[in-house]
């Protein structure tokens, strides 16, 4: 069955932008699920990025929010990548505990030569580099980094890879992306973008349970593997579970994420939790860009002069901010 924090007699449905924390005690699995709708919709709309572009960036998104929701401090939580290819960079800041923005950049030429050919899955959009997710609690807290290798078909991989080899904690992650089309009120139709994701993680009591057949355990030595190996029956299950998700269920209004959960683990029993609402809020002010331009140099100043006037776009969620370049003292 599943239980959720409401009156006896009573459900709630989180809907649209708000993560959902479940686990199934009996498989010893932890995890969150989200559908997103006028979040992602709008921050896709703001760019009007080439539709292998804004795939890549709402599924970068859903990673981030399934991720950043799961940290209980005050500060932020950023996954970006950093690579070689035609979107040679994705980056979503979310600050907690629900605020996220997003951007991506990519080369316009080499982005219509892989479309020509027909090469715009992940793997060759991105191309060779790497996925990096930060901590930032603040000025006065050192910053967290980890580090991995984009060596992953798909973002999903690349997250797994991630928590194998920095975390080593067996996880799945289930990412999808959407374009829908819905009838208007006056006649026609209008498209909006919508996403969703899973990630479950296996969380026993016993560590020893936890192993991965491509890490040693135990007292093996570094970098050896047991030529004996069986992966915890419990955590086989939750994968097969999950591995039956279709990306339309992930991102299906009609679905939802409590009817999806009852469908994967009804008859282990899951238990959902209070869901964290995310939204569209870029954190830039003028205030912000302003101290920014105060640490600017002479020169850089001049450089940064337009028709008399220092203009700056926020590339998140390109508000503009015009300055006269007499506001700042140069820094010798």
């Amino acid at each position: 069955m599943v239980e959720h924090g409401t009156e006896l007699g009573e459900f709630g449905f989180a809907g649209d932008d708000a993560v959902v924390p479940f686990a199934v005690e009996a498989l010893d699995a932890r995890g969150r699920a989200v559908q997103l709708g006028d979040m992602v919709d709008t921050i896709l709309a703001r760019h009007d990025y080439p539709e292998p572009v804004a795939r890549l960036l709402a599924e970068m998104i859903v990673l981030t929010v399934l991720l950043g929701t799961s940290l209980k401090f005050d500060g932020k939580f950023i996954a970006q990548t950093q690579t070689d290819g035609p979107v040679d960079l994705l980056v979503v800041d979310f600050a907690m505990p629900s605020s996220v923005r997003a951007y991506a950049r990519f080369d316009a030429d080499r982005l219509a030569e892989a479309a020509a050919a027909r090469r715009t899955d992940p793997a060759e959009l991105l191309g060779h580099g790497i996925l990096a997710l930060t901590i930032d609690q603040g000025a006065h807290m050192q910053r967290y980094q980890g580090i991995v290798e984009l060596s992953g078909d798909t973002l999903e991989a690349v997250a797994e890879t991630y928590f194998r080899q920095s975390e080593q904690i067996p996880t799945t992650v289930r990412l999808a992306v959407a374009r829908m089309s819905r009838r208007r009120d006056g006649g026609g139709f209008a498209e909006s973008w919508r996403a969703g994701g899973l990630i479950a993680q296996f969380l026993p009591e016993a560590p020893e349970r936890m192993r991965l057949a491509d890490l040693p355990g135990g007292d093996a030595p570094e970098g050896a593997v047991s030529e004996i190996f069986t992966e915890d029956d419990a955590w086989t299950e939750v994968q097969a579970l999950v591995g039956t998700v279709e990306p339309s269920e992930l991102a299906d209004p009609d679905v939802g994420v409590e009817r999806l959960l009852f469908r994967l683990f009804h008859e282990r029993g899951v238990r959902v939790f209070p869901a964290t609402p995310v939204r569209d809020d870029c954190s830039c002010n003028r205030e912000k860009i302003r101290g920014v331009l105060d640490g600017f140099s002479a020169e850089d100043l001049e450089h940064s002069t337009e028709d008399g006037r220092i203009h700056v776009t926020c590339e998140f969620c390109g508000e503009g901010y015009d300055f006269s370049p007499d506001e700042f003292s140069p820094k010798s």
